[in-house]
């Protein structure tokens, strides 16, 4: 379906002007502004909990920003859990510490990689930020460096900014009244990269973050899993407007994302031209229409009117089948109209290009219609729940009927699962920006710049490896991107086993095991070592790699030698190795006759499993075929 409605893009022809914003937490041992630990915490560890009530505050030129003011369109309760590694600065009961150094050094280092123009003396601000993501009500961030560079398959695309800045709380639920965050993501550093609007179509955009992600992963000084990075995408068309998506989860959604905006955009302006065509006007007057529906068979509605709510109507004069027209695959302008409902509290919208339907009766529809004098090539749209609720949501939907008649509006969006998004608030602007006085200034000097340590790309790091240690490009590519690469690099040096040994053993063995339901997160960097050293001096085979380590996560506190033991695993000399394969071979003599050497394969599965790992594979391999050609 996506594909259909997408089909033929131009983007050339579109104008298409997009840029990319990769927001990448930092590894660090504490916060940004305050000494508690960066880890991960579980709900029901909470030990306590707090709550706030969130007010937009004027910048320094006395403006309030406009996506602040919105955020205020429905009171919330935002209620805050908190643990035993949380501190006052989280709950903002007092000041910030200064900047975490160790955050900024990474910051630099990232700049670095990015040929950036690194400022003289870093100030932290206030980012405005009421939707309860921060107790604070604002987001510090601190401006690192401009004008950097990247090469790419379609030219330098230039990277505009980078930030350091503090990660929101994470949220648990949402209760509509409420919303519930926890504190153990709040304060951890993390580092925003914006790039210039030089990316010219949804595949370069992949592409681009792709590469971001690689310079960000090749510092190791970088969480890692899901959450832990995202991507916000800067869409605009020609006659468009520039958008916002984001919460970009996954790399393989940054093109899609793209598509699909350029296409809702474009989709807009054709309702846009058409709604011209018709001279079509949305009205400044709602009517009560609550008496209309006292016996309805909606659901909703009956619902909404049990518990005292009212069902308020608007009359879109000329929007007669293009509310209902779809703009992206399962959406249309009437779901853009339903999302400014929904944040004022209300469940949606019901509009007239879609009923009868939803429970409400054809009979109920033409009572609207000739109650709002609507004629034919109207709509009429209707929202129902508690009538300050219902005033605000009806406002709202004819605010962006009215948009719909001359504009793509400007506006931030969230990343939906299927690339296509929904309204999140409008379009931010430099209102909800001011100095944060608590945090002291830090003047980056060239001593500081000097003693920077940049790593090795890892794009760069994959080719040594192939070229090098002769991995193969996914191999290669696997490893170098690893947090592990360092560990591969010396257990390759200290022993002769083969490179792609090791990187199953580091990569691929544990992810195995931990589909198992083995705790590998007990196995350490020592527990690796020790076991290459048994293989490297004979003492168990390569194939008993997986016993081992499953052995190890499950003992931590024993020693490889004596997890081995434990396995079984100690190795089989070689006439040892000789009877068992004598013994396997003589039980299956008529599959030797019968297949000849060919027999080979399902006897070497069988002689592996008697040795469960005891014995090198290459020499069971030999000796199997010589037992195998004395037979025959």
């Amino acid at each position: 379906m996506a594909n259909v409605l997408s089909e033929g893009l131009d983007y050339r022809t579109l104008g298409l002007v997009c840029g990319i914003e990769i927001h990448q937490q930092l590894d660090t041992a504490c916060k940004l502004f305050c000494g508690c630990p960066t880890k991960h915490r579980e709900v029901d560890e909470s030990n306590f909990e707090f709550f706030r009530y969130l007010r937009p505050s004027r910048s320094e030129l006395g403006k309030i920003d406009r996506a602040a003011l919105e955020e205020v369109l429905v009171s919330r309760k935002f209620v805050y859990k908190s643990y035993d590694t949380t501190c006052l600065v989280e709950a903002d009961e007092e000041p910030p510490r200064e900047i975490n150094r160790e955050a900024l050094e990474i910051s630099l280092v990232i700049a670095r990689l990015l040929n950036m123009e690194i400022v003289d003396e870093v100030h932290t601000m206030r980012k405005m930020v009421i939707d309860g993501s921060n107790t604070s009500g604002f987001q510090r961030t601190a401006y690192i460096g401009s004008s950097g560079s990247i090469n790419t398959s379609q030219g330098p695309v230039g990277i505009s900014i980078l930030c350091l800045e503090e990660e929101a709380a994470r949220i648990i639920a949402d209760n509509g009244d409420s919303l519930i965050f926890s504190l153990d993501r709040l304060g951890i550093p993390l580092v925003e990269i914006g790039t210039a609007p030089d990316i010219v179509s949804p595949a370069h955009a992949r592409e681009v973050a792709q590469y971001l992600g690689m310079i960000l992963r090749s510092t190791g000084r970088v969480k890692r899993g899901l959450g832990t990075i995202r991507q916000d995408v800067n869409v605009s068309i020609k006659g468009g407007a520039r958008v916002e998506v984001k919460g970009v989860q996954a790399l393989n959604l940054v093109d899609k994302i793209v598509e699909f905006e350029a296409l809702r955009q474009s989709r807009l302006l054709e309702i846009r031209d058409e709604l011209q065509r018709r001279k079509a006007s949305v009205s400044d007057r709602t009517w009560d229409i609550t008496e209309l529906f006292t016996s309805t068979s909606s659901k909703v509605m009956a619902r909404s009117l049990k518990s005292g709510g009212v069902v308020l109507a608007g009359l879109l004069r000329g929007f007669e089948g293009l509310v209902g027209r779809e703009i992206q695959p399962g959406r249309r302008l009437g779901t853009e109209m339903s999302d400014r409902a929904k944040r004022a509290g209300v469940g949606g919208i019901f509009h007239t290009d879609e009923l009868p339907g939803y429970g409400v009766t054809e009979a109920e529809v033409e009572a609207v219609r000739a109650l709002l004098a609507a004629g034919d090539g109207d709509c009429v749209v209707m929202v129902t729940g508690p009538r300050d609720r219902a005033e605000n949501a009806l406002r709202a939907v004819l605010v962006r009927a009215r948009e719909a008649l001359s504009c793509v509006p400007e506006e931030t969006r969230r990343a939906l699962p299927d690339g296509c998004s929904e309204y999140m608030r409008p379009l931010p602007g430099s209102a909800r920006m001011y100095p944060e006085t608590d945090v002291p200034s830090v003047v980056i000097t060239e001593e500081m710049l000097s003693q920077l340590k940049l790593p090795e790309l890892s794009a760069a790091r994959a080719q040594r490896f192939e070229r090098d240690l002769g991995l193969n490009p996914e191999l290669a590519r696997v490893m170098a991107a690893s947090p592990n690469y360092q560990l591969f690099e010396e257990i390759v040096a200290e022993h002769k086993i083969s490179p792609s040994v090791v990187v199953r053993a580091l990569e691929t063995i544990p992810i195995e095991l931990a589909r198992e339901g083995v705790p590998i997160s007990n196995l350490t960097d020592q527990h690796f070592r020790d076991g290459f050293a048994l293989v490297a001096s004979g003492q168990i085979a390569k194939e008993g790699l997986v016993d081992l380590l499953r052995t190890l996560a499950q003992n931590p506190k024993i020693d490889a030698y004596e997890a081995s033991r434990t396995a079984g695993l100690l190795g089989v000399d070689e006439a040892g190795v000789q009877a068992i394969v004598r013994a396997v071979v003589e039980s299956k003599m008529d599959l030797v006759r019968e297949r000849g050497e060919r027999a080979a394969g399902p006897l070497m599965g069988l002689v592996m499993k008697e040795l469960r790992g005891r014995a090198d594979g290459a020499l069971v391999s030999a000796i199997l075929k010589k037992e195998i050609q004395d037979i025959l």
